[in-house]
């Protein structure tokens, strides 16, 4: 836990890092990797004094993070080429949006799949132009899990680019359909932002909302300092009181206010991001319970507390769907 603490010091406070010894290097560079965070880490201790091989390797991390980069744009723009001549809106979710945007939040951000949104009406549609575009199923076509996906999930199963080896997750909301809290899938897609060339990201509001619920609402916060991350800089972005108002506003709309006011707390705690006390609430108990699920990591980068980190994935297949159904779901899958 102590590598993942000097990790969201470092980000928070890049004067934090100074000074460090070899050991201390090691266990930064080497958490940072665990989290997918080193790209951010590199930019956010440009220009400061450090060990050269320190250097170098956050060096080579710069310029892997730009090439990802340009990489995940140019994967974005295939796909609103393809669902372009049907008209369908191409919303850009996660650290492509971030990208596309000229977001803080897409600074050194790892990119991996693209994730997009669409009208969950034009689901099908849109799966049936990427098809044609060259993009194959990973799922076989009336699988358990091909049938999983459409039945209860938030998104479609997996397709990949037959020639660039390009994962697409082409979602229709942002919380599987079993998910206790229901977002407005339709308000995601309608109060979009534009973007030059055709793309659309969600408003600042809704990426907050989005990430939050990815954390705490659906996932067993794995990488959750990442994700954490994004919304402390998205909030420290777009900051002020109109903000604030409207991300209120969000959080009831999708029913997601306890995980945002969650997110709004931890990252107060962990990265210092700056909160309206209305938003987050109270300090509970149990956010000592998450932030120790978030710091699980050891100096060799490596995750720890095995019973805690399966605590928090039962819980999240728990939030996901009903008792019966997740009885039924784990046994397909210990099973098949």
């Amino acid at each position: 836990m102590k590598a993942a603490r000097l990790l969201v010091r470092a980000l928070a406070d890049p004067p934090a890092a100074d000074g460090l010894d070899a050991a201390g290097w090691t266990a930064l560079i080497a958490a940072a990797r665990g989290e997918s965070l080193l790209g951010s880490l590199a930019f956010r201790l440009e220009g400061r004094a450090m060990p050269p091989a320190a250097a170098a390797i956050l060096a080579d991390e710069r310029r892997d993070s730009a090439r990802a980069r340009t990489q995940a744009l140019w994967e974005a723009e295939m796909a609103r080429r393809a669902l372009a001549p049907r008209a369908i809106p191409v919303v850009l979710l996660k650290g492509t949006a971030f990208a596309a945007a000229g977001l803080d939040a897409g600074i050194g951000r790892s990119i991996g799949d693209l994730d997009i949104l669409v009208p969950r009406d034009r689901i099908d549609e849109a799966q049936d132009a990427l098809l044609a575009a060259g993009w194959e199923r990973l799922k076989a076509d009336g699988s358990y899990d091909d049938l999983y996906y459409r039945r209860w999930m938030h998104e479609l199963p997996p397709l990949i680019h037959k020639e660039r080896d390009r994962m697409i997750d082409v979602h229709h909301t942002i919380l599987p359909l079993t998910a206790r809290p229901r977002p407005d899938a339709a308000a995601l897609v309608a109060d979009s932002v534009a973007l030059p060339g055709g793309l659309r990201t969600l408003c600042p509001e809704d990426m907050v909302v989005h990430a939050a619920a990815h954390l705490f609402a659906d996932g067993d916060l794995a990488g959750g300092l990442r994700n954490l991350w994004d919304i402390d800089r998205l909030v420290r972005q777009f900051d002020g009181a109109a903000f604030r108002a409207r991300l209120a506003e969000r959080m009831r709309r999708h029913q997601l206010g306890p995980a945002v006011a969650r997110a709004l707390r931890l990252g107060a705690r962990l990265y210092g991001t700056p909160v309206d006390p209305a938003l987050a609430g109270r300090p509970r108990l149990s956010d000592r319970l998450f932030e120790a699920r978030l710091l699980a990591r050891n100096g060799w980068g490596q995750e720890a507390r095995p019973a805690l980190r399966f605590a928090f994935y039962v819980r999240s297949h728990w939030l996901r769907m009903p008792p019966l159904m997740l009885a039924r779901h784990l046994w397909v899958k210990a099973t098949g």
